[in-house]
C-alpha cells in the first residue's frame, strides 16, 4: 500500500486515503455499484483472507465451546466452567503486547518470511503445540494442566489475530476492507464447523461402542486432529506475499524505542479523535457484549438440554455456522453499499434480539426443529453485526501502527464481556437459564444509544 496522507481532520483516518491494489486511488465520496461490489471477493487479497481467517478461527472453540462441552462432558460444574472462560482475558490484554508484534523482529524468521508472515508462523506453531498438549490431557484427573494448555492456545491464537489483523489492514484500502472482513469472517467460520462440529463428530466416531462413561481418548483424538488442521494457516502463511513494509525511524536509545512502540500507537488514536476517542472507545468495549456473554453457557445449554453431539454438531457448528457466513457476506455487501454505521446498527439490533430466542427455547425442551429456528436467527444476526464492525474498527486504524491500534480496540470489544462472562455459570446456576438469556438480550441496549450518538459525530466513517 502506498504511505497514508496526512490530514488535520479527525475523519481521515490514514488507512481511508490510500491506493486501491492495482494503484489506483477510489474517487473520494463514490459508492461502488453492486457488479464492483461483488467482484471484489475473487481478488487475491481476498481469497488470502480467506485461508488466513481459517486459522484465525480453529483455536477459538478448541479453548471455549468445544471445550466447555468436553469439560461439562468430563464432570466439570457449571460455574467452574463460566471462570475458566476467563482464559480468554488474553484476547482481551492482547494490546500489551501488540507493540512487539508491530515493531520487534523476530532472528531468522524476518529477514526471511518479513514482519507479518515471521509473527503469524510462529504463534501458529505455539498454537499447534498448545493443542497437542491439550490432546494428551485428561480434565477429570488434572484440571490445572488443562488450564494452562488452554491459556497457551488462546495466547498464541491473540498473538496471530495481532499480526493477521495487521496484514490484512496493510493488504487492501479501506473500500476494500468490508469485503476482506466478510472473507476473515467466511474462513473463520469454517474454521468453526470444523473445530466444532469436527471436533465434536470425530470425538462421537473415536468413542467405543457400548460404553456410556466418558471416555477422554475420544477427545484426544478430536484435538490431535484439529492441532493437524493447523497446518493450512502455515502453508498459507508460507505462500503469501509479505505487505510492503514501512520503514519505521530508526531510534535513538532503548527509551526513545520503548515511546515509539509503546505510547506513540495510543496516542495517535487520541490525538487524531480528541474527545471524541471516549465515545469511540466504549463503543468499541461493549459492542458485542450481548453474544459474548451469552456464548459460554450456549454448550452446557445444549448438553443440559439433553441435545446429542451429533445434534449440536449439525444444527449449531455446521447449519448455524452457514448462516453466519451467509450473514457476514450480506453484511461485508451491506457496510460497502449503505454505509458501515447503519449496518452496525441493524446488526447491534438483531444480536440482542435473538438472545431473546434462546430464552424461548429453553421452554421447549428436547426440540430440535425450534434449536434450528434460533440457531439460525442468531447466526445470521452475528455475521451482518461482525462484517461491519471489523470494517469500522479498521476505518479507525492508522497504517503506522496497524498491529497495536487495531488489538487495542479488538482487545476492549472482549475485556469487558469476557470478565462478565465468567460469571455467566454462576448467574444460570443462581437463577436459570430462561432469565440468564433475557439478561443478555438487555446488555444490548446501551449499544444502540453509543451507536445513535457515534453516527452523528465526526467519527462516523463515510456513508
Amino acid at each position: 500500500m502506498s504511505d497514508k496522507t496526512l490530514s488535520t481532520s479527525p475523519v481521515a483516518a490514514p488507512v481511508m486515503t490510500a491506493a486501491s491494489p492495482d494503484g489506483s486511488a477510489p474517487a473520494a465520496g463514490a459508492k461502488p455499484g453492486w457488479r464492483e461490489v461483488w467482484r471484489v471477493y475473487s481478488e487475491a487479497a481476498t481469497l488470502r483472507m480467506l485461508l488466513l481467517g481459517f486459522s484465525a478461527g480453529l483455536p477459538l472453540l478448541l479453548v471455549f465451546g468445544t471445550l466447555s462441552f468436553w469439560l461439562r462432558e468430563a464432570g466439570i460444574d457449571r460455574t467452574t466452567i463460566g471462570y475458566l472462560s476467563w482464559v480468554g482475558l488474553a484476547y482481551g490484554f492482547k494490546w500489551a503486547w501488540a507493540p512487539l508484534v508491530d515493531r520487534l523482529p523476530i532472528p531468522l524468521l524476518t529477514r526471511w518470511l518479513g514482519r507479518r508472515r515471521s509473527w503469524l508462523l510462529l504463534s501458529q506453531a505455539v498454537i499447534m503445540t498448545a493443542l497437542v498438549c491439550m490432546a494428551l490431557t485428561d480434565p477429570q484427573l488434572a484440571l490445572l494442566p488443562m488450564v494452562w494448555c488452554a491459556l497457551a492456545v488462546a495466547f498464541g491464537s491473540a498473538t496471530q489475530d495481532i499480526a493477521l489483523d495487521a496484514y490484512r489492514i496493510e493488504s487492501a484500502n479501506i473500500q476494500r476492507q468490508a469485503a476482506l472482513a466478510a472473507a476473515y469472517q467466511t474462513g473463520y467460520r469454517l474454521a468453526m464447523i470444523w473445530s466444532g462440529a469436527g471436533a465434536l463428530w470425530i470425538a462421537a466416531r473415536a468413542e467405543i461402542a457400548g460404553v456410556a462413561s466418558y471416555q477422554p481418548g475420544a477427545w484426544q483424538t478430536a484435538y490431535l486432529v484439529m492441532a493437524a488442521s493447523m497446518l493450512l494457516g502455515v502453508v498459507t502463511v508460507l505462500f503469501s506475499p509479505e505487505p510492503q513494509r514501512r520503514e519505521l525511524p530508526p531510534s535513538k536509545n532503548a527509551a526513545d524505542w520503548l515511546k515509539g512502540a509503546l505510547i506513540e500507537p495510543f496516542a495517535d488514536f487520541l490525538r487524531r479523535y480528541g474527545k471524541q476517542a471516549l465515545l469511540i472507545l466504549g463503543l468499541i468495549a461493549i459492542y458485542r457484549i450481548s453474544d459474548v456473554v451469552m456464548g459460554i453457557m450456549a454448550n452446557p445449554f445444549y448438553v443440559d438440554m439433553g441435545y446429542t453431539k451429533d445434534e449440536v454438531a449439525t444444527v449449531t457448528k455446521i447449519y448455524g455456522v452457514i448462516m453466519t457466513l451467509v450473514g457476514a457476506f450480506v453484511g461485508g455487501g451491506l457496510a460497502m453499499r449503505f454505509g458501515v454505521m447503519k449496518v452496525l446498527m441493524l446488526g447491534a439490533v438483531l444480536s440482542a434480539g435473538s438472545n431473546l430466542l434462546f430464552a424461548w427455547l429453553g421452554s421447549r425442551g428436547h426440540d430440535v426443529t425450534s434449536l434450528i429456528f434460533v440457531i439460525s436467527a442468531d447466526n445470521l444476526s452475528s455475521g451482518i453485526a461482525s462484517a461491519a464492525f471489523i470494517a469500522y474498527l479498521s476505518s479507525l486504524t492508522n497504517i503506522n501502527y496497524s498491529a497495536s491500534q487495531y488489538a487495542l480496540f479488538s482487545s476492549m470489544m472482549l475485556l469487558l464481556p469476557k470478565t462478565l462472562a465468567g460469571y455467566s455459570g454462576a448467574y444460570v446456576d443462581a437463577f436459570g437459564y430462561s432469565n440468564f438469556f433475557t439478561a443478555t438480550a438487555l446488555l444490548g441496549v446501551p449499544v444502540l444509544l453509543l451507536i445513535g450518538l457515534a453516527s452523528r459525530s465526526k467519527t462516523a466513517p463515510a456513508q
